[in-house]
């Protein structure tokens, strides 16, 4: 993810896609990963307060901050409280790039926003997009916008002068691996004006695994064994599979002309102190 800040106004995520590794995370906490998860959102409602205040600090080096790490920044409640936009007010105004990951062209509503701070500031946008099939995305997806919506939102945003690519993430073996697949997400991003593409694949902690694993044996119970196998005893595919679906997404890059943006996790997380509400949805 190419960044060691990380900021989320949110816990929990109401998109609750199947495959979603902060469920993981969620476990680890003692928090639902299960069919619970994204039922019951957190709040943090002073995080423009506490945001202000850690920016003003004369220790703060205008690192940036991605947000979006570990829910999304656009879900329906940014509807309502919009903390993420005030999220990159303060930003701008601190002189702070930053970086954000979502799956919702709710984002489109802070252009004005997003346009002006990226006059002052380094600023990009990564919209997820693992997949244009509709099956797919419906099952795995479950409460987020269709496909089509985030290219749209991504020309919007390339119109707006804000650096916008796509992350193909997470790839799913024998779902959105296969090289037909890939080319119509990377066609499809040149074609709305993508900056970058990049990609990443599955990745099954305890938590996520338990979940995915049984939506899979729902929805395709034929490819069960072969995640079974291919996940037997680790967390990530094996490097010859993986290396096999990134040199694909390198060769379509080259294709169409586009490049990648690496990205890591991040090591640090400065939203301590926030008070947050409960919203049941």
């Amino acid at each position: 993810m190419g960044f060691g800040w990380s900021l989320n106004p949110y816990t929990g995520c109401a998109h609750r896609c199947t495959f979603c590794y902060v469920r993981g995370f969620e476990k680890r906490a003692d928090r639902p990963s299960d069919e619970r998860y994204g039922r019951s959102i957190r709040v943090k409602v002073n995080i423009a307060q506490v945001l202000r205040r850690e920016l003003r600090r004369r220790s703060w080096k205008r690192d940036e901050v991605v947000i979006g790490a570990a829910t999304d920044p656009y879900q329906p409640a940014e509807g309502r409280y919009r903390l993420t936009r005030a999220s990159l007010i303060e930003l701008t105004e601190a002189s702070t790039p930053f970086g954000i990951i979502t799956r919702g062209p709710m984002i489109v509503r802070d252009l004005d926003v997003l346009a002006d701070a990226a006059r002052r500031v380094d600023v990009t946008v990564n919209l997820s997009i693992p997949t244009l099939d509709r099956e797919i995305w419906r099952r795995t997806e479950i409460a987020t916008a269709p496909p089509h919506q985030r290219l749209a939102a991504l020309r919007r945003l390339v119109d707006a002068g804000v650096k916008t690519g796509v992350g193909m993430a997470p790839i799913l073996p024998g779902l959105s691996d296969d090289p037909k697949g890939m080319a119509e997400v990377v066609r499809a991003a040149r074609d709305a004006g993508a900056c970058f593409v990049w990609t990443s694949l599955l990745n099954l902690r305890p938590g996520t695994r338990e979940h995915f694993l049984a939506n899979l044996a729902r929805d395709w119970p034929e490819l069960l064994p072969t995640y079974e196998r291919l996940y037997a005893g680790r967390a990530y595919l094996p490097s010859s599979k993986a290396g096999r679906v990134s040199g694909m997404v390198a060769e379509l890059r080259d294709r169409f002309g586009l490049a990648e943006v690496h990205h890591h996790q991040p090591t640090a997380d400065p939203s301590a102190g926030l008070t947050q509400l409960m919203l049941t949805l």
